[in-house]
């Protein structure tokens, strides 16, 4: 364990993929540039998801409608095998998601333990939108997305389900930090009129205990926003950032005044405080993406690895390494 701490302290931040990558020195002098509008999402499934996201908003639908077409990219896509179609399923074979949506005035909407709906964040924004409340679950948000006209699929493929069977000959539960598990995809949009919108789906944590929910649906936690101040999300072990209200405190902390890689920064140390000498110390990773009301971006991590898409009239299809602490 104390060589592979070593190892991950010493290593320099590599490329990824064949889009564009930004250096986190190029990050820290493009961040202040004030430049709306602009998205960035997690990982580099965001890339397509941006680019959804920015067709919609120059076609004049509105910042909650960019943020929720561009994450069904991500959802549809059977290859992202954390979000939505073809996501891992829990320890029973079961595919269960997660999703959240917000919009500049507060109004949010959540699902979770939703099961054969492709697209969650579009149950989420009727939830926000046509009920009273904030979060609906399990069966009951399943009832209420048939009712709105969504259409029940078997969302397990043949590749996540032959890999939950070769799972089941160990059994043995213990999330993966490697970038190759790219979990979630969240995304932040500030407008041209500087209003902020977000949006959070998974199919979280793969071979969880049936019934389990991460931190995705839930405000404050997989995400948040003020418009007076900015938006965060997040990424990785959803019982950390739980525990922490990760999303919340990131805004919370740039309304003080920290710009959003200190934000996301002193999170990420908190995290890693409370849970440096438990026994999930050894798998565990999260990560923050934040987006200020000024236009300012950046996106920080417990380890390397994580990255994040970023789409503006300057900046396009660019993947961008996040800062990281070990």
């Amino acid at each position: 364990m104390e060589n592979r701490r070593n190892f991950l302290k010493k290593s320099a931040l590599g490329t990824l993929g064949v889009s564009t990558v930004m250096s986190c020195d190029t990050l820290n002098k493009t961040s202040s540039e004030a430049v709306f509008p602009r998205i960035i999402s997690t990982w580099n499934h965001g890339l397509d998801a941006n680019k959804k996201a920015w067709e919609v908003l120059k076609n004049g639908q509105g910042g909650l409608s960019a943020v929720e077409e561009g994450v069904k990219v991500t959802e549809a896509d059977p290859n992202v095998r954390s979000v939505g179609l073809g996501g891992y399923p829990d320890r029973e074979g079961i595919v269960t998601l997660d999703a959240c949506i917000m919009d500049k005035n507060s109004n949010c909407g959540s699902v979770s333990y939703l099961q054969n709906i492709k697209h969650p964040i579009s149950v989420a924004r009727h939830v926000m939108e046509d009920t009273p409340h904030v979060m609906l679950s399990g069966s009951g948000a399943l009832d209420f997305a048939i009712s709105k006209g969504f259409k029940q699929e078997n969302l397990l493929t043949e590749a996540s389900k032959n890999d939950w069977i070769k799972w089941k000959e160990k059994s043995d539960y213990k999330p993966k930090i490697n970038i190759e598990n790219h979990d979630t995809i969240s995304m932040l949009l500030i407008d041209e009129n500087r209003d902020l919108y977000g949006a959070c789906t998974t199919s979280g944590a793969a071979w969880k205990m049936h019934g389990r929910v991460g931190d995705s649906p839930i405000i404050g936690a997989g995400l948040f926003l003020d418009n007076e101040v900015g938006a965060a999300a997040a990424t990785g072990l959803g019982e950390a950032i739980i525990k922490t209200s990760g999303s919340a405190m990131v805004v919370e902390l740039m309304r003080q005044g920290h710009s959003p890689l200190e934000a996301c920064k002193t999170i990420v140390d908190r995290i890693s405080k409370i849970h440096m000498n438990s026994p999930e110390w050894e798998y565990l990773q999260v990560g923050f993406i934040a987006l200020n009301k000024n236009g300012e971006y950046a996106g920080y991590s417990l380890r390397k690895g994580f990255n994040f898409s970023l789409q503006d009239e300057i900046n396009k299809d660019l993947l961008i390494d996040a800062k990281f602490q070990i």
